[in-house]
């Protein structure tokens, strides 16, 4: 199955808003086996609409809208998909219930224009709302099948887990499983992951293997098709090892949802450890990624970002000599930070960070330079050198999670 996902809206073009809702669309179509082929933004113009669906419908089995769906007079997608399928938009007694009733509650006067968004296309499945007014709809037309969803996130995402998926599904031709594992990875590019991965990404066909990077990391998502999702799970299983045995020492865990924060907040309270962090150049970025984790209270005591040499040397014990000799930005000096944060805090880890993030250099060391302590509780304290590229920002992204990173290659070794 070829699918092509469109984008309507005028903001979309202007950059106003990111078309994110198209990122979702073919994150959740690799799931089931359906390959997006094109991805297409169109502005609230009909005769534009009406060119884009024409070639659509030549070259996909599969078309998805996003957007157009609302009441005002922009709101094109419903009438141009209408007339191109060439039925009549009639009003969804639920949809219509739904709305009225909205304004009632809260006692506002529902303006005409609002029954708009209970137009739905004639004889189409109709795909219910339930965070919004507008409903989706599904009709087949020739060989191609046509699926006009709402713009806003808050709307799609749950109409496409819900109502959506369960559709396409039958829509296959064969009743098949697609039973996937995603395999989070850090400390490694996506060129370079592919290339120790190359001859089984060159060779896949059943499972397939998609590597993807996403903020500073690397994603491998490998879905098996299968009778069943035990069928499917014995596909992955021999694949996932030969994953594991090339590039096994950067994976940090697996899961549609995971992060690094969130994998090591939860290895630290199954484990009943607990962790700290003293920060220089990422000013306290490494205990805002942990701390927003729910229950991140019950294994972090705290962090103190040591930005200064001053704070450095009264709170955390970092001698004058050290960072007179070594530097502020060392080995030693995150050697330091890392076993005096733990014992200060009492905790089971310590982390630390200090480097150049830029856009200066500093104590005559190159923008990009970092160290990173680890100190844990019975186990000699490791700092890792790190030189990283970019603007000061993703400098201080990427030290933050490498710090994230080695505290849980550090958990492995207790």
């Amino acid at each position: 199955m070829r699918a092509e996902i469109i984008a309507v809206g005028t903001e979309l073009l202007l950059g106003q808003i990111a078309n994110t809702n198209a990122q979702f669309l073919s994150q959740k179509l690799a799931q089931i086996g359906v390959g997006v082929y094109f991805h297409t933004v169109v502005g609230d113009n009909s005769e534009r609409l009406q060119q884009v669906i024409r070639m659509a419908a030549e070259r996909s089995d599969l078309v998805i809208f996003s957007g157009g769906l609302g009441p005002t007079q922009d709101d094109l997608t419903k009438e141009t998909v209408a007339a191109y399928v060439g039925v009549d938009l009639v009003t969804d007694a639920n949809a219509m219930k739904y709305i009225e009733d909205f304004f009632t509650q809260r006692g506002i006067v529902m303006t005409e224009n609002n029954r708009k968004q209970a137009l739905v296309l004639a004889g189409s499945h109709v795909l219910p709302n339930d965070f919004g007014m507008a409903p989706g709809m599904a009709i087949r037309h020739d060989s191609t099948t046509f699926v006009l969803l709402p713009g806003p996130p808050s709307e799609l995402y749950p109409m496409v887990d819900r109502y959506v998926m369960p559709c396409l599904i039958d829509l296959l031709p064969e009743k098949q499983v697609f039973h996937s594992r995603v395999f989070r990875f850090y400390g490694i590019g996506e060129s370079a992951l592919e290339e120790r991965l190359l001859d089984l990404i060159e060779k896949q066909d059943n499972p397939t293997i998609a590597p993807y990077a996403k903020e500073f990391e690397v994603t491998l998502r490998v879905t098996a098709r299968a009778a069943t999702a035990e069928a499917g799970e014995a596909l992955i299983l021999p694949v996932e090892k030969e994953i594991r045995d090339r590039v096994g020492q950067y994976i940090y865990g697996t899961g549609e949802d995971s992060s690094l924060h969130e994998v090591l907040v939860n290895e630290l309270r199954k484990r009943g450890e607990s962790i700290a962090c003293a920060e220089s150049c990422t000013g306290g970025t490494v205990a805002s990624l942990i701390t927003s984790v729910p229950g991140s209270s019950s294994v972090f005591h705290g962090g103190i970002v040591c930005y200064t040499n001053e704070v450095k040397n009264q709170v955390l014990g970092v001698s004058e000599e050290v960072l007179a000799t070594e530097g502020a930005v060392s080995e030693q000096t995150a050697k330091l930070l890392a076993e005096n944060v733990r014992e200060k805090l009492g905790t089971t880890y310590g982390v630390s960070v200090t480097g150049v993030a830029g856009p200066d250099s500093s104590e005559g060391k190159p923008v990009g330079l970092v160290y990173v302590g680890i100190a844990a509780e019975g186990l000699p304290t490791v700092v890792k050198e790190l030189r990283l590229a970019g603007r000061r920002q993703a400098i201080v992204g990427r030290a933050a999670k490498f710090a994230l990173f080695y505290a849980l290659q550090m958990q492995k070794e207790r």
